[in-house]
């Protein structure tokens, strides 16, 4: 039986890929695609994807050119990877690849494409963008919540304070600490309340909660082989499908909770709290057609996938590399104590000030970006990419990862330089910015850069400031290894020893 099972589904993918590869060939037999390796019967490029996505596709890129084309099972892709072709993308191209791929992680977490990150291009999300960056993202939003992310800043520093004052030296879990403080941020941005209490923070329940929460909101909406054989997904193949119903009820629930709380309260007249759940819900009457239920919690779940890992994952990158490079620790400590002092804590306020901390922030983002792989993009029209032809349907993979690390673009890549960011040393903006690509680039770039950026660089800032940090191993680097096969998370978490700076002993006592 198990055997009759299996050559059904063998001839159900072989008789769907055949058609599927029919209709591609009178689609662009007069086209000319890109550079392409050989494609396996069925499978198409996949045998070629072994490690790392964007590794591997970084390797291609060596062998085939910036700009080639891949078959997933009945998917085409196009990868680029040179400043040019992505600049050429998302400038001349920018309108017909402003659209994102439907997916089986998209159709089950994402309330029908009703986020402003993956809704159709369009009315609906011209709507959304618009209402996320006015409520959450402008400047004078941000301006407002700056004191959450500089009171959860206080809180992560009085608890490493408590467990490090009388000790020589302290081990803390960074990891962790980091991961407290970005749901914190986020939740009190979202809700007006934070997630971990203080006194729970460095307790069991505090990391049962951040586990919790990474099960929730720790899933993407990236592809997977059901998406390349659909065939699979009417299968069932391997339960993929009710694990993400599953998931998104769990989800479901939880958003919907703070949203009926809102409305059985008196919070959404709180002007101090500013929540934004609670604000989204008092403009719903004016945005009614667009402004569902169902798109708030989409707000939500944005902000605690794509904002809150992202942010995590970069300050915990920048750590582990100031600690692997003590020169720019020393660096970025001496310009935090010439202009900032250790008579107050470092403020949001302050980063335009600290011109080497945003440098380290930059060098992070380009030796690790959250996304290295930007989001992927499709082809609502034919169109072209330099010499080639890119037909309807396909999907455009921008390698940031690629970019970033090109020899022919930066000097000594794999090194972290962090004055390699400094204004003195930078070429033109429009140049840098098709080089320098951590947020992507065009109409579909995320929006929330000023935010990442202002926690980011904040959280690295405050830690510098009151405590010297150093290895737990003195031989050797930190290791650098990443476990996910399409993001940068760390294989391990990042552990450090810490010991309060005799200068800022007085500040951190007070807090």
């Amino acid at each position: 039986m198990e055997n009759l099972y299996c050559c059904l589904i063998t001839i159900l993918s072989c008789s769907l890929l055949l058609i599927s590869k029919n209709l591609l060939f009178n689609h662009v037999k007069n086209k000319k695609l890109p550079p392409s390796p050989l494609a396996l019967p069925i499978i198409g490029h996949l045998y070629l994807i072994k490690n790392s996505l964007f590794q591997d596709l970084t390797s291609l890129s060596a062998k085939y050119g910036p700009i080639f084309f891949l078959q997933f099972g009945w998917r085409s892709f196009v990868v680029v990877s040179s400043p040019a072709a992505i600049e050429e993308c998302f400038t001349k191209n920018d309108i017909t690849l402003a659209n994102r791929p439907r997916t089986m992680a998209g159709d089950r977490l994402t309330y029908n494409y009703t986020g402003p990150g993956v809704a159709p291009y369009g009315d609906l999300w011209r709507v959304l963008r618009g209402l996320f960056v006015v409520e959450s993202l402008s400047f004078n939003s941000l301006q407002r919540t700056s004191v959450i992310r500089e009171e959860e800043c206080q809180m992560i520093l009085r608890s490493i304070y408590r467990v490090s004052k009388n000790e020589s030296q302290v081990r803390v879990d960074l990891s962790h600490w980091i991961s407290v403080f970005t749901l914190n941020v986020m939740m009190r941005m979202l809700v007006g309340r934070c997630s971990i209490r203080e006194e729970d923070a460095g307790e069991e329940l505090g990391m049962q909660i951040i586990e919790e929460f990474r099960e929730m909101f720790g899933s993407s909406i990236s592809m997977n082989l059901c998406d390349f054989f659909p065939v699979l997904r009417w299968l069932g193949y391997k339960g993929l499908e009710k694990e993400m119903i599953s998931l998104q009820k769990k989800r479901d629930n939880f958003g919907q909770g703070f949203i009926d709380e809102f409305r059985c309260s008196n919070t959404l007249l709180d002007k101090e709290k500013k929540a934004l759940i609670a604000n989204l819900l008092s403009r719903k009457e004016k945005e009614s057609v667009f402004l569902s239920d169902d798109a708030i919690k989409s707000f939500a779940f944005i902000m605690f996938t794509a904002g809150r890992e992202t942010s995590t994952l970069t300050i915990e990158w920048a750590m582990l590399l100031l600690l692997n490079n003590r020169t720019a620790l020393q660096k970025l400590r001496t310009e935090i104590d010439i202009n900032i002092g250790h008579g107050r804590l470092l403020r949001e306020s302050d980063i335009p000030k600290l011109p080497y901390l945003h440098c380290v922030v930059n060098e992070t983002m380009r030796l690790y970006p959250a996304a290295p792989l930007l989001q992927p993009h499709y082809a609502s029209e034919d169109c072209k990419v330099g010499m080639y032809d890119i037909p309807k349907g396909t999907i455009v993979l921008a390698n940031a990862w690629a970019v970033h690390r090109d020899p022919k673009l930066w000097e000594e890549p794999e090194k972290f330089m962090p004055e390699r960011f400094e204004v003195k040393k930078l070429m033109d903006k429009e140049e840098f910015n098709s080089k320098f690509l951590p947020f992507g680039m065009g109409r579909r770039a995320c929006p929330g850069a000023n935010l990442a950026i202002r926690s980011v660089s904040l959280a690295i800032g405050t830690i510098i400031q009151c405590f010297d940090w150093d290895k737990v191993e003195q031989d050797g680097d930190l290791d650098i290894n990443f476990s996910n096969r399409i993001t940068l998370q760390k294989a391990k978490h990042l552990e450090a020893l810490c010991v309060p700076r005799q200068e800022s002993i007085l500040l951190l006592s007070q807090l």
